[in-house]
């Protein structure tokens, strides 16, 4: 019985140490797998990502028809009015953190905690990058968790520059619109190299929902939030990558 019992430990340690060693394999091929990731992103635009293929997917299951209208823009030649206007509206100390800001975090998480009913996201444009590239689109603590570590992995081997060029291109600007080219031929029927301060202004105006809000026909929140970007284009005055 003794033995029975002796060869039962040693079999459910052994059980154990392989499940040890099984996990610890699945995380050093996770981290080596999305460091190459990032680090092949750094050189490659991404040609699709996992929340276009979703969005998609909901708009085939509500009977639409496929949509998806991007085209890659370089840095360089995106309007500067579009890449301050980003900037001045979503994330205002954007070249100076490490890809989280904590004091908005802070004011998001208290603001939410006062009225829950109005949801305000803290999200860095390090973040939304983060996100709107590798990860897929809801609100779990589990995907909060993947976002920061890879708003960490991009910090680290991307520059400033290449983490506004992806955000400026990937992000949904409308219903089946991602980036600022696709924004700007839609809503004013030209290149985002060509948008003036107060165009540029206005599509940032909606990025916390492009859905909802459209630059075409702005609601008194979104003229609101436009004067409010336009004053901090001006505080902020030229951006040095």
């Amino acid at each position: 019985m003794a033995q029975k019992r002796s060869n039962k430990n040693k079999s459910s340690k052994f059980n154990l140490q392989k499940i040890k060693v099984m996990v610890g394999k699945v995380i050093l091929y996770f981290i080596l797998v999305s460091v190459l990731w990032v680090l092949a992103y750094r050189f490659i635009n991404p040609p699709v990502t996992l929340l276009m293929i979703m969005k998609n997917i909901g708009r085939k299951s509500d009977g639409k028809s496929f949509k998806l209208e991007k085209k890659w823009v370089d840095f360089k030649e995106i309007s500067d009015n579009m890449i301050r206007a980003a900037v001045a509206g979503e994330d205002q100390k954007f070249l100076h953190h490490m890809g989280f800001d904590m004091a908005a975090i802070g004011n998001a998480y208290h603001a939410n905690q006062a009225d829950s009913t109005k949801m305000k996201g803290g999200s860095t444009i390090s973040q939304q990058t983060a996100k709107n590239v590798f990860l897929w689109p809801g609100r779990s603590w589990i995907r909060k968790g993947f976002e920061a570590y890879f708003t960490i992995l991009i910090e680290i081997f991307w520059s400033k520059q290449r983490i506004l060029e992806v955000y400026l291109n990937v992000i949904e600007m409308g219903d089946g619109i991602y980036g600022a080219e696709a924004a700007a031929r839609s809503y004013y029927g030209k290149s985002c190299r060509d948008l003036n301060r107060s165009q540029a202004a206005m599509i940032a105006a909606c990025f916390p929902n492009p859905i909802r809000w459209t630059p075409l026909h702005p609601t008194k929140f979104i003229r609101h939030r436009h004067y409010l970007i336009m004053k901090n284009i001006k505080r902020l005055g030229p951006l040095k990558f």
